[in-house]
């Protein structure tokens, strides 16, 4: 892998090994109430409670609340000694727990004695079993349809949705398809975890506004229900798989989602056959201020069950690292801020990889989102295709179109004129337009057709110039960000709060060392 024009290509991967090797073995083993959420969640507990709260979470936050003893030896055992104990279904006994009628902390008394722990635990096997063979048969029936179908050529045009609720969203995907999209993404509203730290940090969210002013249940009022909520996702799909039907050729549902959500969306996308998560712990920890070690946690979760799922996921270009030049007052150029994004992104695929995906589901972003503000920009995304080739070979590529109009102009011919040969292109996302996007569909097509002819007919093609320098600057940033976060730690790329020390990050005080005996992740979803 070696290239001694563009730098140590192999040093700058084995240290992205190195160091995700290093955390992946500490997340595999950690537990958060993300993940006691998803369990509960596998379980079957669903929807909402009488106060229009997330019924898994309500659940989890009353058992477990800042109890780090009780988070560590996980909501699973107890949940289903009180399934013994009262006779009831999970989604019966979670309403009752969240409705104060049944304390968990009783039940978890009972697991003490050996054989009351034996039937909880024969139990929780039982409900692990029911679950993962809904994954399975959503597995078989994507596989199946595809078959039947036929997929879409490659790369497959994309967009996101942009209406929120359901209804509305029915609609924009019916015409999207009509317009020639192949995948559709959409985004997941952000959790009442998230939106409570975001409201402790003085930051607001619109979504959970309505909680404020009473009891309300999103049930009585579907108008509300928003498309990517696992309802939502449900009738999407149900959506998607009938327009494919008409237009013979199978139709994708991606998911996004915000931080401190990947858990969850994991066991949504493997029951509603999501076929693409966008899954970045690196994007969680610098843009969306949450613990490491939590997002890392997180992710080790999700990324297992998704791999029993057969879900590909998506990890970005990269997140935008600016903490060093805020803590030097100097800006760092173009190259720079394009190295610590690679660097991140491979630790990302590196966890991913550790956790059992393979290449093959795991697609890769290309161009960071700011480069087309750069100076020469297609030259510098000419350097980031190849960087990508050399130290991603296996897996496929994604091509973002990035915000802003002057960006949006040139995007299309920097696409056309960097596209690598062959299906090494799996992705290209275009943003959603306000009327049809038939043009933008058809134009992102011809750019694929003239960037795919020019490759094969000009054959291998080196860097020079701008681009072989920003090749070398991007490596050389990748190594020293690499370097930094082995030696200095996170602070080297987050900066440190004032006063210097540690920043307190997102979920920092949901996160913990998973106690022995009370594993409550089930066996099928470790790593093979």
């Amino acid at each position: 892998m070696a290239t001694t024009d563009w730098g140590p290509l192999d040093r700058l991967a084995e240290l992205a090994q190195t160091l995700a090797g290093a955390w992946g073995g500490r997340a595999r083993s950690s537990t958060t109430v993300g993940q006691e959420r998803a369990i509960l969640r596998l379980f079957g507990v669903h929807g909402l409670d009488a106060a229009g709260r997330p019924l898994a979470g309500e659940v989890a936050d009353r058992y477990i609340g800042h109890d780090r003893s009780r988070l560590a030896s996980g909501i699973a055992l107890p949940f289903t000694m009180a399934l013994l104990e009262y006779d009831v279904g999970p989604q019966q006994l979670a309403l009752d727990i969240a409705s104060g009628a049944i304390d968990l902390a009783l039940e978890a008394e009972l697991l003490r004695q050996l054989d009351r722990r034996q039937v909880a635990e024969a139990e929780a096997a039982r409900l692990s079993a029911a679950a993962l063979a809904r994954v399975d048969a959503n597995r078989t029936a994507r596989r199946e349809l595809v078959g039947l179908l036929g997929d879409a050529p490659m790369p497959w045009i994309g967009t996101t949705l942009v209406e929120p609720v359901i209804d509305a969203a029915l609609t924009e995907a019916t015409d999207r398809i009509e317009d020639g999209v192949d995948l559709l993404r959409v985004e997941v509203p952000v959790g009442r975890e998230l939106a409570a730290s975001l409201a402790d940090a003085g930051l607001e969210t619109s979504d959970w506004h309505r909680l404020e002013s009473g009891p309300y249940d999103r049930r009585q009022d579907p108008d509300t229900t928003p498309a990517g909520s696992q309802r939502g996702l449900a009738e999407l799909r149900s959506l998607l798989d009938e327009e494919a039907a008409n237009r013979r050729r199978y139709v994708r549902l991606a998911t996004a989602a915000p931080p401190l959500a990947a858990p969850e969306q994991a066991v949504v996308a493997a029951f509603e056959r999501v076929d693409l998560v966008d899954a970045d712990p690196m994007a969680e920890i610098v843009a969306g201020g949450v613990d490491p070690d939590r997002a890392l946690a997180d992710h080790a979760f999700a990324h297992r069950l998704l791999r029993r799922a057969g879900t590909s996921i998506l990890v970005g270009a990269g997140p935008l690292v600016v903490a060093p030049d805020l803590a030097s007052g100097v800006p760092s150029d173009a190259a720079t801020r394009s190295g610590r994004a690679l660097a991140l992104q491979l630790l990302g695929v590196a966890l991913a990889r550790g956790d059992g995906l393979s290449a093959d589901r795991i697609v890769v972003g290309v161009l960071p989102r700011w480069l087309t503000d750069e100076p020469d920009p297609a030259a510098r995304a000419a350097a980031e295709v190849a960087l990508r080739r050399a130290l991603l070979a296996d897996h496929p590529l994604a091509f973002e179109e990035p915000e802003g109009h002057e960006a949006a102009e040139t995007w299309p011919f920097v696409l056309s004129g960097v596209l690598p040969p062959g299906a090494a292109t799996a992705l290209v996302m275009r943003k959603p337009g306000a009327g049809s996007m038939r043009a933008s569909v058809a134009g992102s097509r011809a750019a694929v057709t003239v960037g795919a002819e020019l490759a094969s007919a000009l054959g291998a093609r080196g860097l020079d110039g701008v681009a072989l320098e920003h090749a070398r600057g991007v490596v050389a940033a990748a190594i020293q960000t690499l370097e930094r976060l082995a030696d200095v730690g996170w602070r080297s790329v987050l900066g440190e709060a004032p006063g210097g020390g540690e920043r307190v990050r997102i979920g920092a005080d949901a996160v913990a060392e998973r106690s022995e005996g009370f594993d409550a992740i089930p066996r099928d979803l470790a790593p093979a």
